[in-house]
């Protein structure tokens, strides 16, 4: 994953295109009132199951702390227990992607702790607590999270001296009586494990858990783990049924923390498992949510998984065994040690990708093309050699403004087309280098509103200036804002058409395109989802689907990017209720013919950049249309986004289609664009379940809105 502004890669473009492109050329004038034409004897491929997915990597809050449910940071004492830290310590600053841990401190002085090196219980430490006769000595951890009267389980490992005695308390206040405790005095020299359970008389958002010890000599903790009693197998019960309602299809587990994963770390006792610096994102990983974890929660919110496989500093033998642990037979080398570890059936994960962004210069472990498609080659071999079924996505990049640099970027900023096949084209080095070792190709795009790629200005950039320089800001109107991603979707759907023209096996092969990441950063990170991105969402989802031809899968940025939660309850933002209605209705649907009498006006800057040749959308404007039928051709569904402050209508003229009975409307919409769903207050963006005349006609369309409608088709006549 990286932080700043890539577009992705669509198909050619599909039904009704060419005209609605030859309107806008010509500059039409909006009608006084807009006609939508459905015909539903032209179809395309049917959406994928996968169009909704979900990316997640182990930053921030993405996995961890939202989804995993222990509330304990540094639980193996990856850091040293000191009253204060050094000055030099990395500050996490207002990226969420780097927040800062909650730390172990010394229960009275800091020489009573000592991070033992000798024979440590996981990792390459564990702390000694030094003992007084009278005088409480230990650690705790502050800032946790408890609920009244809720319970809390987990457990603790520990080993001591004969006649230590060692208490665990879960605090709560400042009185005697705001804590509970847990004594234990059966210390040996060897490792216990012990369990915890407390209920807490309060609700606070700084409870600390304390482990002290007095007598004679000394203790030392292995590691220990606190959840909420009702986790679901590890994971939060307030957060996993949000998520199960999307429908997502699929979730993928890469990102740029694989390219410096130790997979082996992530599986077996998970008290065992050593924590590893992540030097992507500069933090520890506990790798508590591995292999078999991601695999659970898949199952939980009923999802297939995808898996990203370090290809950075990892190898292809690497790749295989990983492979391997995952769907092998009981009776293969990994298929077996899978099975010791409590999974002996295998888990048949289909899809698989090689590396991440493995194009990008903040990528671990980044060659340059030439090496990277005998990597990738090898790789493939390897991983095919176990398990020749799987489904293999290469980690590509479409040629983009933004890329190029240095003279490449004076002499063809704009004018992409010389450089398809070249040496720094990472999608046209696949097709040309690695046919029949893929399946799919990968895509990541991220864009941010209030600005523009500015080609002219990006020419004119000095050779060692960032590409983020190139960018103007500019005002953009909500219409505008709502626009921009599909634009960008737009804008790749073109240069598809350069691959298949130059590359016209990827058609016979039909080699598909996975946008494993993609987001619309509207609000910017750490902010509220506003009912203002899901009109931009219902314009990025209906583009997506005029695409469907070459589009199978797609994985928004984060998978917990559709709730709004805290450490101790969640609710659906905006952005989760708008997944929900797409993946609800047009999973599986056919598409169909929309033509309309409004064209999209024409691009506003010169095509180039962030810039299509021609806009995204229906010839509906100002609404974005798409038409489907259901999969089993019962229902005709459209969805129509109007992201304007005013109420629009429209004729919709449904050809010799029949349609008969009572009709459904889904709208979600709010009082204003800022409209958000936040925990702990009443909603401000829902979904209205309207019934509707089915009688097509005039229709009229809610101010700042999305909607999806539900017409039943009658039957066909014998």
């Amino acid at each position: 994953m990286r932080i700043q502004t890539v577009i992705f890669a669509s198909a050619t473009l599909w039904l009704g295109c060419a005209t609605a492109i030859a309107a806008q050329q010509a500059g039409s004038a909006t009608p006084q009132r807009i006609v939508a034409n459905i015909d539903a004897s032209q179809t395309g491929v049917p959406v994928s199951p996968y169009e909704y997915g979900m990316f997640i990597e182990h930053i921030g809050g993405t996995m961890y702390g939202s989804l995993w449910a222990e509330m304990l940071d540094d639980r193996k004492f990856y850091f040293p227990i000191v009253s204060k830290d050094p000055e030099t310590t990395p500050r996490a600053g207002n990226n969420p992607m780097r927040f800062q841990l909650r730390k172990w401190r010394p229960v009275e002085p800091d020489e009573v702790v000592l991070m033992d090196k000798d024979n440590p219980f996981v990792g390459d430490q564990s702390p000694r607590i030094d003992l007084d006769a009278t005088s409480p000595h230990g650690i705790r951890q502050a800032g946790l999270a408890i609920v009244n009267g809720k319970r809390y389980t987990g457990r603790i490992y520990l080993r001591g001296t004969p006649g230590a005695r060692v208490k665990v308390a879960l605090v709560w206040g400042n009185g005697a009586n705001d804590r509970q405790t847990i004594s234990i005095a059966s210390l040996t020299s060897e490792y216990k494990k012990y369990s915890l359970a407390f209920t807490s008389a309060a609700d606070t958002a700084d409870a600390a858990l304390e482990i002290t010890g007095t007598g004679a000599g000394n203790f030392h903790i292995g590691t220990l783990s606190l959840m909420p009693a009702d986790n679901i197998e590890g994971f939060r019960a307030d957060t996993i049924p949000l998520i199960r309602q999307i429908k997502s299809g699929f979730w993928r587990y890469g990102g740029n923390y694989t390219s410096n994963l130790i997979w082996y770390h992530t599986i077996g006792d998970r008290d065992k498992r050593p924590p590893d610096w992540d030097n992507a994102w500069s933090a520890m990983q506990t790798n508590d949510l591995g292999m078999d974890e991601f695999m659970t929660l898949c199952r939980l919110i009923g999802v297939e998984p995808y898996i990203s496989v370090n290809a950075g500093l990892g190898d292809s033998h690497s790749a295989a065994d990983q492979v391997e642990y995952m769907n092998g037979a009981v009776t293969s080398h990994m298929g077996a040690q899978r099975a010791r570890n409590g999974h002996p059936e295998p888990y048949h994960v289909k899809f698989w990708n090689i590396g991440n962004e493995p194009w990008g210069s903040w990528q671990i472990g980044r060659t340059d093309l030439k090496y990277f498609m005998i990597k990738h080659n090898e790789f493939a071999k390897a991983m095919r050699a176990v398990d020749p079924s799987i489904t293999l996505i290469a980690s590509g990049l479409m040629l983009e403004d933004w890329y190029l640099t240095g003279e490449n970027r004076a002499k063809y900023a704009g004018n992409l087309g010389p450089l398809y096949g070249s040496d720094v084209d990472w999608t046209g080095g696949f097709l040309k280098s690695c046919m029949g070792n893929f399946d799919g190709i990968a895509q990541h795009w991220y864009g941010q509103p209030g600005r523009h790629l500015d080609i002219d200005h990006e020419r004119n950039l000095p050779l060692d200036a960032p590409t983020d320089n190139a960018y103007v800001k500019v005002d953009q109107t909500l219409l505008e804002f709502a626009r921009y991603p599909a634009n960008l979707i737009h804008g790749q759907a073109e240069e598809w058409q350069g691959y298949q023209q130059r590359f016209p096996v990827m058609v016979d092969k039909k080699i598909f395109l996975s946008i494993d990441e993609y987001a619309y950063f509207g609000g910017g990170f750490g902010r509220a989802v506003t009912l203002k991105q899901s009109l931009a969402y219902g314009m990025i989802f209906n583009e997506m689907l005029r695409h469907t031809d070459i589009l199978t899968m797609a994985a928004h940025t984060t998978g917990v990017s559709t709730i709004d939660f805290n450490r101790t309850s969640a609710t659906m933002n905006a952005l989760g209720l708008t997944f929900k209605m797409y993946s609800g209705n047009f999973v599986g649907a056919v598409p169909v013919a929309l033509s309309g009498n409004s064209p999209q006006p024409a691009p506003k800057y010169p095509p180039g950049g962030d810039e299509p040749k021609t806009s995204s959308g229906s010839p509906t404007y100002p609404l974005d249309m798409f038409a489907a039928l259901s999969a089993d051709r019962k229902f005709l569904i459209l969805s129509v986004v109007n992201a304007t402050e005013s109420e629009q209508k429209f004729d919709l003229n449904v050809g010799s289609t029949r349609l008969a009975g009572s009709s459904t409307l889904w709208q979600l919409t709010g009082s204003t664009v800022d409209a958000a769903n936040r925990v702990g207050q009443p909603p401000q963006v829902e979904i209205k379940d309207i019934p509707i005349d089915s009688t097509p006609g005039t229709i009229s369309v809610a101010p700042i809105s999305v909607n999806i409608y539900r017409f039943p088709v009658a039957p066909a006549a014998q």
